[in-house]
């Protein structure tokens, strides 16, 4: 994954800020990446790979996502798509 490309695409958080963010506010657990643009706080589709960098971070490894931007929205459109099957429909409240 490229740094510009997106990691958070419900927010279109960059994986650039997401570094930046991360160097500069050394978050102590993950979930306080979301004070970066809300990043993970939409469809949560990002949220392991969000672990993953803070992960990387603590590590002190260099943050990098291997995959390709392609992968990455053709499996987080699939992820949505089951996730929106599994919402009841107004019929089933009967």
């Amino acid at each position: 994954m490229d740094q510009d490309d997106h990691v958070c695409l419900c927010f279109h958080v960059s994986l650039r800020k997401l570094r930046a963010f991360i160097k500069r506010e050394s978050p102590k657990v993950p979930s306080q990446i979301s004070e970066c643009l809300g990043a993970g706080t939409g469809c949560q589709w990002c949220v392991p790979f969000l672990e993953k960098l803070h992960r990387q971070a603590e590590a002190g490894e260099e943050m990098d996502l291997a995959v390709s931007p392609e992968s990455y929205a053709k499996r987080r459109a699939a992820y949505k798509q089951r996730k929106e099957s599994d919402q009841p429909s107004a019929d089933d409240s009967r």
